[in-house]
């Protein structure tokens, strides 16, 4: 574990920053309960409130990174975590029309603040040497993850009320506590060689391009768990229990192993793990199809297949692409990956119901089809990427600021 003792200390603020936020996350958890329940909503109009929570967040993962970039990332976090805090400490005052109005806000200004989170992180570490990072940040979300619920679930008891004013206190208070150890950065300068904006940083990398339409494919498969995975248990006359132990197996497994599986790994190159990460993923969802096994002990091998592949692919991919960022685009870059990688959250739903309505034995083979597509598409990416140096003279993606200044040395040529 010496990698982890010499990761910077602003990693671990950080890291248990993290820890806190999903730990008291009671607002992603318990909104639509609260306005379907205390503030009489039906179910349509608390859900197109709560969704627009999730659509703000979504368009701050891929536009919000370049506020950190431009302005500086400390300032930027510790603004938007205030905003925040103080918005949904509110959450009880707030009339129902307001809350249609602040809740895109929120979810736009906390994935703000966690983008500053991740490239405060990031640009603490070289690049290349950011995978146990990575990791770290993902071990202390999840493990806030597992102690959240219960915990809300209590505190609900007592009103919902309770559980929205502790969130933005909480909020509050963290932000109060890391900007104590946060460095005072300033804007990262554009190097004279890189490029200008994203876009033209993006285009520049084909092998990102490639991985981030992978991930899209595997995202859209992964969040099925969320969705029709529930569906399928429920049709097949699978108590509600087994669902939850599967969530509880994911989480256990991603808890024990992603640090270490991280640590062995880090010296390999990025886009194999990558690859067998998706790879595993699809593989997990056509096991959940294969019901002659007893629909339980399928749905618990897959779930283990497919953790597996979570725990290769995500910190991996995660590094890869920050590795792949010029310094001055971090945020920017961790923004479009992190949107890449959530897509799913708003797109499995629909189109998972309309496969599994249509024919439920299909949507299994189906996942791993679209998944297999993304295995495809990373190695094209390896491909690609390999025909420029890496971190460390192996082969690797180029970052996007090489690729832009060798193809204008070819141009030039």
């Amino acid at each position: 574990m010496r990698d982890l003792r010499d990761l910077p200390r602003v990693v671990w603020v950080l890291a248990a920053g993290r820890f806190v936020s999903s730990a008291s996350a009671f607002l992603m958890l318990f909104l639509v309960l609260y306005l379907t329940g205390p503030r009489g909503l039906g179910v349509v109009p608390a859900g197109i409130i709560a969704g627009s929570n999730g659509v703000g967040a979504l368009l701050g993962n891929f536009t919000g990174g370049r506020f950190g970039d431009r302005h500086g990332h400390r300032r930027v976090l510790l603004l938007a975590a205030s905003v925040v805090g103080v918005l949904t400490a509110l959450i009880p005052w707030q009339p129902v029309w307001l809350l249609a109005v602040t809740m895109p806000v929120t979810g736009y200004l906390g994935a703000i603040a966690s983008l500053g989170q991740g490239a405060l992180a990031a640009l603490a570490v070289p690049a290349g040497s950011r995978r146990s990072s990575v990791a770290v940040s993902r071990a202390a979300s999840n493990a806030g993850f597992v102690i959240g619920p219960p915990v809300g679930a209590l505190l609900a008891t007592r009103g919902y009320d309770t559980l929205f004013v502790l969130d933005g206190v909480l909020t509050l208070v963290l932000r109060h506590v890391t900007s104590r150890f946060l460095p005072d950065e300033a804007p990262v300068a554009r190097e004279r060689d890189a490029p200008t904006g994203l876009w033209r940083a993006v285009r520049a990398d084909r092998s990102l391009l490639l991985l981030l339409a992978g991930v899209v494919l595997v995202d859209l498969v992964y969040r099925q768990l969320y969705s029709t995975l529930p569906l399928h248990l429920r049709d097949h006359s699978q108590p509600l229990a087994l669902y939850t132990l599967l969530v509880a197996i994911g989480s256990g497994l991603i808890l024990a192993l992603e640090i270490p599986v991280a640590l062995w790994l880090r010296d390999r190159p990025a886009i194999p793990v990558i690859a067998t990460g998706y790879a595993l993923v699809a593989v997990g969802f056509v096991i959940f199809g294969f019901t002659g096994l007893g629909v339980a002990v399928a749905a618990v091998v897959a779930m283990v297949v497919l953790t597996a592949g979570e725990i290769l692919y995500k910190t991996t991919a995660t590094a890869h692409v920050l590795d792949a960022a010029p310094p001055h685009l971090v945020g920017q870059f961790q923004g479009l990956y992190t949107g890449a990688a959530t897509s799913g959250t708003m797109l499995s739903a629909p189109l998972g119901g309309i496969v599994y309505a249509a024919s439920p034995g299909l949507l299994w083979p189906l996942c791993g089809v679209v998944a297999g597509v993304g295995v495809v598409l990373a190695l094209a990416a390896g491909r690609v990427g390999a025909r420029l140096p890496g971190p460390g003279g192996r082969p690797a993606t180029a970052t996007a600021g090489e690729a832009a200044t060798a193809g204008e040395a070819r141009r030039a040529g």
